[in-house]
């Protein structure tokens, strides 16, 4: 859809007036931060079988399967 002079003339008024830093600054997209650094993202392989005892658990436990990961990678490593 190509731009009108009226959004544009819109656009230049609402920059001209200013904007609220803070607002603009909650409107984040994607996932949350898990920490101060960003998170990398790892593909892992799951038979289906493996797959729904993951999820069956995660639903008795209120959690997701993310966290059920990490909790057992924590385990792991201690």
């Amino acid at each position: 859809m190509p731009v009108t002079e009226e959004q544009i003339a819109a656009w230049a008024a609402e920059a001209e007036a200013g904007y609220d830093i803070d607002a603009l600054k909650k409107r984040g997209r994607g996932r949350p931060g898990r920490g101060a650094e960003p998170s990398q993202v790892v593909a892992l392989r799951l038979t289906s079988e493996e797959l729904a005892e993951l999820d069956a658990l995660a639903g008795r436990l209120h959690k997701t399967r993310s966290e059920l990961i990490r909790a057992a990678l924590a385990a792991y490593a201690a």
